[in-house]
């Protein structure tokens, strides 16, 4: 039997059933968010999703969640309530503070009070465990056609450090204040949100912005990185968010 070569390999994955996210990226099919902390729920509702033509990827919390929906770019999130450190009604909060996506709770608590809570927040739609698989793809057929195209993400947020950048208005929140940056810190800053928690070297920042990496062009980003330290150093002096890597570069340093 003559093996495949490795394209056509690629090729079959990527015409027949949706595929986990988390293990290839592919583009122009509808894109799912599971976010619950039973590794046995997100497992069967990957393949529930897969099995119906969708593109999936599973957070384990509330925190992984924010951090994949700009990397993931999500059409739906189907959402679990009952999770610790960032519950869902917390996660919810945090999402609408980056995006309008449509949200799905999915949980096991299923009391009325909790349900009306829930739409009445904004939730698109509330399904209670255990749950009809049939019943799971109806719904989110329903929201994905409410919701008409995929909703904008105009925000990139990380809940652990209370920081939440606006892609339009280049403002910054920080540990609820807000803050203005001049257009080339508000590049920058940017630059390392979307590579954090990686590093971001040098040339990458400033073959992006300048398009040179000379060392006049160097001088001016530590010059930048020097204002935006001044500007979060206004709210907290004790917290560093922009740490420099000898000879690398500088990491946005997200986590508490």
């Amino acid at each position: 039997m003559t093996n495949k070569p490795a394209d056509q390999k690629f090729r079959d994955l990527t015409t027949q059933e949706g595929v986990d996210l988390d293990q290839l990226h592919v583009k122009d099919r509808p894109r799912i968010l599971v976010v619950d902390d039973e590794p046995d729920t997100v497992i069967l509702l990957k393949h529930v999703f897969q099995r119906e033509g969708y593109d999936v990827s599973g957070a384990m919390s509330g925190k992984e969640a924010i951090s994949k929906i700009g990397e993931v770019k999500p059409n739906l999130i189907m959402l679990d309530i009952m999770m610790p450190e960032l519950d869902g009604w917390q996660t919810f909060q945090q999402i609408r503070k980056l995006s309008d996506l449509p949200v799905i709770v999915i949980s096991a608590v299923n009391q009325t009070e909790n349900i009306v809570k829930a739409l009445q927040m904004g939730v698109d739609d509330y399904i209670t465990k255990p749950f009809d698989q049939a019943e799971v793809i109806a719904r989110a057929n329903t929201v994905l056609r409410r919701a008409g195209k995929q909703r904008v993400i105009n925000r990139l947020g990380f809940a652990e450090i209370e920081l939440i950048l606006d892609l339009e208005t280049q403002e910054i929140f920080y540990k609820g204040n807000r803050i203005q940056l001049t257009g080339k810190m508000f590049e920058v800053l940017v630059i390392l949100a979307k590579n954090a928690p990686r590093i971001a070297t040098y040339e990458d920042i400033t073959m992006e912005i300048w398009s040179e990496n000379s060392v006049s062009v160097r001088n001016r980003l530590k010059y930048l990185v020097y204002l935006l330290r001044q500007e979060f150093n206004r709210v907290d002096t004790k917290k560093q968010l922009i740490k420099n890597v000898d000879r690398l570069g500088y990491k946005l340093l997200t986590e508490k």
